[in-house]
């Protein structure tokens, strides 16, 4: 007489049921998928990501020095050239840290260093959300204020 076991699946053998039940599922390579392998992140991305988040704080007319900006404007008029994010800041990535390095033109009349502190805290969330690094420094330097009666520096066209 054969020893029959019912189960969920129906009747098997009692041998042949212990044997399907018992299987585990094995794991290819061993160990957490997120830990087989390394992820380098390109300083220009961290950049990016600061030059971003800074230029949306209120009070941040622009970024970077003032021949930095006049090289930009040149550089966006030119076909095919695009506005360069990355203008005012300078990142340092190393493998679970960062440093970056901004210079700003505010807007006349803001407190300098509400807006600094502003932009301080936009950037360490927006960097540390996207790329899981520390930041651990972000200096600013304000390079100009923006009065209301300046006109935004472009230099004119050559072609007309």
């Amino acid at each position: 007489m054969t020893d029959m076991t019912t189960t969920p699946e129906g009747d098997h053998e009692g041998d042949q049921w212990e044997r399907l039940s018992t299987r585990k599922a094995t794991r290819r390579g061993g160990g957490d998928p997120a830990g087989r392998g390394r992820t380098t992140i390109a300083d220009g991305v961290v950049e990016k990501i600061a030059g971003l988040a800074a230029r949306d704080v209120v009070g941040v007319h622009t970024m970077g020095s003032g021949l930095a900006r006049t090289f930009g404007a040149v550089r966006d008029r030119v076909p095919g050239g695009s506005k360069s994010v990355t203008r005012g800041v300078k990142a340092e990535v190393g493998e679970v840290q960062t440093a970056l390095d901004l210079e700003i033109v505010v807007d006349y009349g803001v407190s300098i260093a509400d807006v600094a502190r502003a932009v301080r805290e936009n950037v360490i969330a927006a960097v540390e959300r996207m790329t899981s690094l520390e930041v651990v420094e972000v200096n600013i330097a304000v390079s100009d204020v923006k009065l209301p009666e300046e006109e935004d520096e472009e230099p004119e066209p050559r072609i007309q």
